[in-house]
């Protein structure tokens, strides 16, 4: 018994091992401040090519630069990357005030896609804190691998390792499955909303830029979205990912 214990006990830290080494690391944050500092010194272009190299190549932002992006698209009247950063901003922080400017910028009063559910409310709050709660479980898990091992020989039943199986799924769950939905601007002009992944489908709405779709798959050159209550499907050349 105490030999089966030993080889299940390994097989389960070389697990976390690797579910370990699968964390998301933290992106430097240097080039973000110097990029801050720019743009507090009033130099905006030059902040503003170190924003987009960051997030089109890295990846990586934070609330305030999607909010400075925004400022300055405005300034150069590029009034649809505008709503594009602002769109990216709400994902992060949704907030009535952020409608009203890409209402204004897109010059449309009935904007879909920028309601939010408490499911989606709660999906954000655990998406927020997913490097804690991941964190948490797994700190979990080691202690129950440690008293597993400290208690290995009155551990004679499947029961004693249920808390360490339940923090290890919690843990590869929290850590791999954890996201917010998958959003996208509308940003073609105008941009046909589909009941049918084809052109021959039946046209379900036309719209203009602006409106902010959840995509939930990808097919040929259509996604599938969600447009109000109902499943549609866009062009993916016509909208712009989140």
């Amino acid at each position: 018994m105490q030999n089966l214990n030993r080889i299940f006990l390994t097989k389960l830290l070389i697990f976390f091992i690797a579910l370990m080494q699968s964390f998301n690391c933290q992106a430097d944050t240097s080039r973000l401040n110097l990029a801050d500092s720019l743009f507090g010194q009033q130099s905006y272009q030059e902040a503003y090519v170190i924003y987009q190299d960051l997030l089109e190549n890295e990846g990586a932002f934070s609330p305030a630069m999607l909010l400075k992006m925004a400022f300055v698209a405005e300034g150069k009247g590029d009034f649809s990357m505008a709503s594009y950063y602002l769109a990216k901003y709400y994902d992060q922080n949704p907030n009535p005030r952020v409608i009203t400017k890409i209402k204004t910028l897109t010059e449309q009063g009935n904007l879909k896609g920028y309601e939010v559910s408490d499911w989606e409310r709660l999906i954000k709050f655990l998406t927020d804190f997913q490097s804690e709660i991941t964190g948490l479980f797994s700190f979990l898990l080691v202690v129950s691998l440690i008293l597993l091992f400290i208690y290995r020989k009155k551990a004679d039943h499947t029961k004693y390792y249920l808390p360490t199986l339940l923090f290890l799924i919690l843990a590869f769950i929290s850590n791999n499955f954890l996201s917010e939905p998958n959003t996208a601007i509308v940003t073609g002009t105008p941009t046909l909303i589909m009941d049918q992944p084809t052109a021959g489908g039946k046209l379900l709405d036309v719209v203009d830029p602006g409106h902010r779709v959840v995509v939930k798959s990808s097919k040929d050159i259509w996604y599938e979205v969600k447009w109000g209550e109902r499943k549609a499907y866009v062009k993916k050349e016509h909208v712009t990912r989140l």
